[in-house]
């Protein structure tokens, strides 16, 4: 390991064999096997065979993440529409790609991203994040990054980078620290594997048994999340708060996608055109607005909310499941989501009082990890070593 890549993670010692060939170690041998930093309660993510972790694939993936040269015309970078102070989400309604292009999601949080078993709102073919970052980086409908055709200048302008031949080298020994889209996407898989969430109030209370970490009006809206009547840990629920979660151990495939009266264009069950979730994938009339539901974790810091980000508050959001769907009442998508026929069954609406509706508020935002927003490991890394760019 070179003494910049030692800097950057805080490390004194050679972790890797291929840093120290004197040793009698072979200079093609791995790196170093990675330590997870878990928080308590929580499992170890899964990892793909053929991306094992280290901790120099992580920094090479951080310095990816957060860098502008990922982009067409180099104006942005992963972090641009993930941002750290965020909950790796961004506060605009609809994401806005490097050539101006507005997309049509909602930026989904990155927070504990390594154990999602799909990783878009509705795409039931996208599993690993080293294929989800393809999206950004090629997509074309709509532009994001902007790369299409740009594969071998993309290569060129990261080998020109004299760190970043460094920690190719350090991160992808087995194939001599080659500069490659399958490399690069591989590195930014690994740093997001890492955006582990797991020390909120919630946390200290329910896995640090620390009493008083949450107050009696957030453990009334815990209890009130948890039960039959509001239905809400049905699609939010395990350790993760979402009804895709996936982790070593895991045996079965947990993906879900729900439909929750959000729209009603036709009195049909009809979502508007050109985002109509899980059935533009599939083409079933069943999957019409089915959309995976996003862990809750850091929700109060990740607004607005669902998959076109047309909810502006959490206190909207309660009031839409307390009605049982949204009512549209003008323009295109005008309609009636509480008589939506493909609704959730789980999507019943229910009736609260004015302390209840806080307790359930002051839960969700109990949720909130705010350690992880301001946590170095996952910081833009070029800020701290601006001679290196």
């Amino acid at each position: 390991m070179t003494p910049r890549l030692r800097r950057a993670l805080g490390l004194g010692l050679v972790l890797s064999c291929a840093a120290a060939p004197a040793a009698g170690c072979d200079d093609a041998a791995a790196p170093a096997p990675y330590v997870w930093r878990l928080p308590t309660g929580f499992p170890e993510p899964s990892v793909p065979a053929d991306n094992p972790m280290s901790d120099a694939k992580v920094e090479l993936g951080r310095r990816l993440f957060y860098d502008a040269r990922l982009s067409g015309n180099q104006t942005q970078a992963c972090a641009s529409c993930h941002e750290q102070d965020n909950a790796f989400a961004e506060p605009l309604t609809t994401s806005v790609g490097a050539t101006g292009q507005r997309h049509f999601r909602n930026a989904m949080s990155l927070t504990n991203v390594a154990y999602n078993t799909r990783q878009t709102w509705s795409n039931p073919i996208v599993v690993s994040l080293e294929q989800q970052a393809l999206l950004p980086m090629f997509g074309e409908t709509p532009v994001e990054l902007g790369l299409a055709g740009l594969d071998d200048e993309l290569a060129a302008r990261l080998t020109a980078v004299p760190l970043y031949r460094e920690l190719f080298s350090e991160a992808f020994p087995e194939v001599g620290g080659a500069i490659t889209v399958d490399t690069i996407t591989k590195a930014i898989g690994a740093f997001e594997r890492t955006l582990i969430s797991g020390t909120s109030p919630y946390d200290r209370f329910w896995y640090g048994k620390d009493t008083t970490a949450l107050s009696p009006s957030a453990i009334r809206g815990l209890e009130l999340f948890m039960s039959e009547r509001l239905e809400c840990f049905h699609c939010h629920g395990g350790f993760n708060f979402t009804a895709a979660t996936t982790h070593v151990g895991t045996v079965f495939d947990e993906t879900a996608f729900f439909n929750n009266g959000l729209y009603d264009v036709d009195g049909e069950g009809g979502y508007p055109a050109g985002d109509r979730g899980l059935y533009d994938v599939t083409g079933d009339p069943a999957d019409m607005g089915r959309f995976k539901p996003p862990t809750l974790r850091n929700i109060a810091l990740t607004a607005p909310y669902m998959h076109d980000g047309s909810v502006a508050t959490l206190d909207e959001v309660i009031a839409m499941y307390e009605a049982g769907g949204r009512v549209t009442s003008e323009g295109p998508n005008a309609g009636d989501g509480r008589d939506s026929p493909l609704k959730s069954e789980f999507v019943r609406g229910f009736t609260l009082t004015a302390q209840e509706r806080t307790d359930l508020l002051t839960f969700l935002e109990s949720l909130s990890d705010e350690a992880f927003t301001v946590d170095p490991r996952f910081s833009d890394p070029w800020v701290e070593d601006e001679t290196a760019q």
